[in-house]
């Protein structure tokens, strides 16, 4: 994390444990400055009381800003110095549970009004991101929501049940006289007389009168009325 010289800084530090919290809870804050091999302790927390370190490079800016109860075992340190950068480490006993990862946090102290404008620039761009987002997103369900509009009104007809409920128009019925009446006039058909069958001889021969077998014959069916 980036600060400023001369502000205050939180160093925040948050845990969890198995266990209820007691008052047996310990925490302890160590520091490793920047190119250093080995770690200071500056600040102990034990049954409820602080217990700051009197190093001098912390000594009187080491305030305790967490709660046990929420899993916070924040500090506060004043007037942040170009000395202070460094890796800060968070220690967190609960007996029994005693095995615990340390916590970590890298702090860098940067002169007043420098600090970098990427974490500005992220959160601009973040911002920008999601409102594009969720304008696009509008954009399409107003899209599907008119076009959904158009379909129903192009078939806008008369709907399935509609038609099945319709009444359905019955023929008019005929009384019997008007069946009498169409069947004295259909016209009676007249009497056929007798038909009459000519066999053609195409043969073209003398034996005109005798019919060949072989040659087609054609028959001519002639009515009298």
């Amino acid at each position: 994390m980036f600060v400023e010289n001369g502000t205050d800084a939180k160093l925040p530090c948050t845990f969890t444990s198995v266990e209820v919290i007691s008052s047996a809870a310990s925490i302890s804050w160590s520091f490793q400055p920047e190119g250093a091999a080995t770690r200071i302790s500056f600040f102990y927390y034990f049954n409820g009381t602080p217990y700051p370190g009197k190093d001098i490079p912390f000594k009187d800016r080491i305030t305790w800003a967490g709660d046990l109860n929420k899993k916070d075992a924040s500090i506060s340190i004043s007037n942040m110095q170009f000395r202070d950068n460094g890796t800060y480490i968070c220690d967190v006993k609960n007996p029994p549970d005693i095995v615990v990862k340390p916590g970590e946090i890298r702090v860098r102290v940067v002169e007043k009004d420098s600090l970098p404008a990427f974490p500005i620039a992220m959160v601009a761009g973040i911002a920008i991101g999601t409102v594009t987002g969720l304008s696009l997103l509008i954009s399409i369900v107003v899209c599907l929501v008119i076009r959904k509009n158009n379909s129903k009104k192009r078939y806008s007809g008369c709907s399935t049940s509609e038609s099945l409920m319709a009444p359905v128009k019955q023929a008019p019925q005929k009384s019997p006289s008007d069946t009498e009446g169409l069947v004295n006039s259909v016209p009676a058909r007249s009497h056929q007389g007798p038909v009459i069958y000519a066999q053609l001889d195409h043969s073209g021969g003398q034996h005109s009168d005798k019919i060949n077998k072989s040659e087609s014959v054609v028959y001519a069916d002639i009515r009298k009325n």
